[in-house]
């Protein structure tokens, strides 16, 4: 879902962004359930893993872990942003600054290991923080909707604003995260239960079908019997708890797919997520190179074309994704060889 629609946003001719058009709404629509289920499961996946470490008494090279992954993908995630070749020829600008995914997902690890290390004894306590905090996020959603930070450094400010062009801040995005996290304590306290699979499924559908089609109508009502205009306001733009009951219905359909998931190509995909996003990023975009697929093909393509080289896309991507050892590895012996060569040249002519 990243990959193809980054690609077709990027590469589709805009005369074909036709709101009346209900194959390109559904594509929009599913497009815009992508990041929300990105953060969401990487909350599911490192929580349970915490609680997993905990109980064998073994959680502090996993908190560690964690801080050192957090770390690396907000690295990342600046790397990738910077314009080297800009650079290189003397133009600076502030934009390489704006926050993405990567520093979201980044800094959003370590405030989770914050919390859990705060709550560790009291497991429930943990839970319900992480509840309260997603449902406290999504609720306050028109308080930070348009908030700009005037006086505060763009590096902080990137992070909680929109005002200079981030993409993903931490408000709101954190929220999916702390709901992916109370969703694996549950997960994880419940798992040996008779029958947890179906009630599972059964119950992440059934509260995604509540969040899709009466959120709005519950938020109206909650307006109504205790006259907060906040209620009101998140009624009015109600797009995150729609998002997290798309969320919840691809868990439930993917949990009772999950026979059908576990082919080793699907699972040796899964473990090359990192990878994939950096290899996009530079082909799509031209990171650390400054050329990508967008500069030949930005906003030109037919649908048809769209949808096809969105396939070809990700495919390449992933075969470069499981592969790029294979090339990068003697191309770094041979640049190192390169080095050492250089450097005997030198100290023969010195």
């Amino acid at each position: 879902m990243m990959l193809q629609g980054h690609f077709i946003y990027t590469m589709l001719d805009p005369v074909f962004e036709d709101k009346t058009n209900m194959v390109y709404n559904i594509w929009s629509y599913f497009r815009g359930n992508t990041a929300p289920t990105f953060f969401a499961i990487s909350g599911l996946i490192f929580v349970y893993l915490l609680l997993k470490a905990n109980d064998k008494g073994d959680d502090n090279p996993r908190i560690k872990k964690g801080l050192k992954r957090g770390l690396e993908l907000i690295v990342i995630g600046y790397l990738l942003r910077i314009p080297f070749m800009s650079w290189l020829s003397g133009y600076f600008n502030t934009y390489f600054l704006v926050i993405d995914v990567l520093q979201c997902i980044g800094i959003s690890l370590i405030i989770l290991i914050l919390l859990y290390v705060l709550v560790q004894k009291y497991r429930l306590v943990f839970s319900i923080v992480l509840l309260i905090i997603g449902l406290a996020i999504f609720l306050t959603e028109p308080l930070y909707r348009n908030l700009t930070l005037e006086h505060t450094p763009k590096f902080f400010a990137n992070y909680i604003s929109k005002q200079h062009g981030s993409v993903f801040t931490i408000l709101p995005w954190f929220g999916f995260m702390a709901m992916g996290g109370f969703i694996a304590t549950l997960f994880y306290k419940y798992a040996h239960k008779p029958k947890f699979k179906l009630i599972t499924i059964l119950s992440f559908i059934t509260s995604g079908f509540i969040l899709i089609f009466w959120s709005t109508i519950i938020l109206v009502w909650l307006y109504k019997i205790t006259n907060i205009d906040l209620f009101h306001a998140c009624a009015n733009y109600n797009y995150l708890f729609l998002r997290l009951g798309n969320v919840l219905v691809t868990f439930g359909l993917f949990y009772a797919l999950e026979h059908f998931l576990k082919h080793s190509l699907i699972l040796n995909i899964g473990k090359k997520t990192l990878s994939i996003y950096v290899i996009h990023f530079i082909l799509i975009y031209g990171s650390f190179i400054g050329f990508g697929i967008r500069h030949v093909y930005a906003k030109t393509l037919t649908p048809c074309q769209a949808v096809f080289g969105s396939l070809l896309f990700i495919i390449a991507t992933c075969i470069i994704a499981f592969h790029y050892k294979k090339v990068s590895i003697p191309l770094y012996n041979l640049v190192k060889k390169g080095a050492y060569k250089l450097r005997y040249y030198r100290n023969q002519t010195d």
